[in-house]
């Protein structure tokens, strides 16, 4: 009699033990999903009191996200020297109203001069001579063309832009690979394009491209350069070393420009960023 009921309570006791184990790991499961969502309230706080601080109902949930990581950047690297680029595609700017996103103030501007071997941004010359009257540290950037002739856009770039002091180097914009020559050949390109500025204005160029461009074919071949880099990804949040200026949104809202705007941070000091424009 004593074997049998062993054998009939044997299961139960494994029944029990087996809801124990499914309850202790029921319970870490939910412990560590706690903490996740705890941390990720606390470091994205910023961002979450900007995110509900709309009063309208009017700006859709993905605008306000971009906003909101906009301002917890921002917040973050608060330290930083904060700028934006334009070009004809902003249409008319109202240079007198920019002056900060929410508190950030906006200390630097990019202006597209040029593109491939024949295009003049047909806003340049307003939008360079504006900068400067209201005071902004102004760069001017080409837009290359791969499979246009560099030594006709640098001559392009170097008929249009004319520094003076206290502007920063030249940019050269490349995002894009050639379609009709091997990369190989558009790398020849662009360091010709590179040499003929940096010849003409006696300063090394800063180059713009993304992440992924710089990773795969510029970053081993064109190293001395300063990059300026553009990374949209919302789980980015840091500045990495090699980048001098880190563009990391397409969707700021600027009052006095219409539209979105992007906007770069400088991986640096105020005192820094000075001696980095031109001494001439």
């Amino acid at each position: 009699m004593a074997n049998k009921i062993s054998k009939k309570s044997l299961p139960r006791k494994r029944s029990r033990k087996k809801n124990r184990s499914i309850f202790s790991a029921t319970f870490y499961i939910v412990l560590l999903i706690t903490i996740g969502f705890s941390y990720s309230v606390y470091h994205y706080r910023e961002a979450l009191l900007y995110y509900f601080s709309f009063k309208t109902a009017r700006a859709c949930k993905q605008d306000k996200v971009a906003q909101a990581r906009i301002y917890q950047l921002l917040h973050h690297y608060k330290d930083r020297v904060i700028g934006f680029d334009v070009s004809q595609f902003q249409g008319a700017i109202h240079w007198s109203e920019i002056d900060s996103i929410e508190e950030f103030k906006l200390n630097f501007v990019f202006v597209r001069a040029t593109a491939g071997s024949d295009k003049t941004d047909l806003k340049f010359k307003e939008n360079w001579d504006k900068a400067r009257q209201y005071h902004f540290i102004r760069g001017a950037y080409h837009y290359y063309r791969p499979d246009e002739n560099s030594l006709e856009q640098a001559k392009n770039f170097i008929a249009t832009v004319q520094l003076q002091k206290g502007d920063f180097p030249p940019v050269l914009d490349i995002e894009k690979l050639s379609e009709t020559q091997s990369t190989d050949s558009l790398k020849v390109g662009l360091r010709r394009w590179l040499d003929v500025v940096d010849k003409h204005y006696k300063v090394k160029p800063i180059i713009y491209t993304n992440e992924k461009y710089y990773n795969d074919f510029l970053k081993n071949e064109f190293k001395g350069y300063l990059y300026w880099i553009a990374n949209y990804n919302f789980f980015v949040e840091n500045i990495k070393d090699e980048w001098t200026f880190w563009q990391f949104t397409e969707k700021a809202k600027i009052k006095g420009v219409d539209g979105s705007v992007d906007v770069t941070i400088y991986n640096g000091t105020p005192k820094m960023l000075y001696y980095l424009t031109n001494p001439n």
